[in-house]
């Protein structure tokens, strides 16, 4: 008999509840990036202390999110969908605002939606072959963040060309790293049939 094991390499009991604080604080993630478009655009485009406060919380959020899922055993499958999500919309918010502004190259933001998309399909094929979402890759994480770097830089320190050229530059590698996470992990799960939370 083969034995199949978990390659998340631990079992965490995984929920099916939708209201629990963690989800919460995923979702107000998605929904901060207009409030902090509509500061910026109120106050000429310039930087206030507001804005930065709600970018810190976007960052803090999506650590926050985790670690309370964890610690009050709130590991949900719409929390599995909702955080990751939450990430992109934030994100493609954010991102389609600094291209329209012209601080962030179109290019960038079209390989990024493109990328997410892929991400999107498989995990929608996973849920529809074995019936629940599979969770983030830590690499996806990682280039989430440098994704965030890279527009706080853009968007604050334009001055800064050489270090905002060098973040774009390391978002690129980290999402076609992470992409390729994502696919290892997909033939994983759905052509050799590992299991995972």
């Amino acid at each position: 008999m083969n034995e199949v094991t978990n390659i998340d390499g631990k079992i965490i009991p995984v929920k099916q509840e939708v209201l629990t604080l963690a989800n919460a604080i995923s979702l107000s993630r998605a929904l901060i990036a207009v409030p902090i478009l509509m500061l910026h655009h109120a106050s000429g485009k310039e930087a206030n202390w507001l804005i930065v406060a709600l970018i810190g919380y976007a960052f803090i959020s999506d650590y926050l999110d985790g670690y309370v899922a964890r610690k009050m055993n709130q590991v949900t499958e719409f929390g599995k969908v909702v955080d990751p999500l939450a990430d992109k919309v934030c994100a493609m918010i954010l991102f389609f605002y600094a291209v329209f502004i012209g601080i962030i190259p179109l290019f960038f933001f079209v390989i990024m939606v493109a990328r997410d998309l892929l991400i999107l399909t498989g995990s929608l094929m996973i849920k529809k072959k074995r019936g629940k979402y599979a969770m983030s890759v830590m690499s996806g994480k990682v280039a989430v963040n440098v994704l965030a770097v890279y527009w706080i830089f853009a968007f604050f320190f334009p001055e800064r060309e050489q270090t905002i050229e060098f973040l774009m530059w390391l978002s690129l590698v980290l999402m076609f790293y992470s992409l390729g996470s994502y696919v290892h992990r997909y033939i994983l799960i759905q052509k050799k049939g590992a299991e995972y939370n």
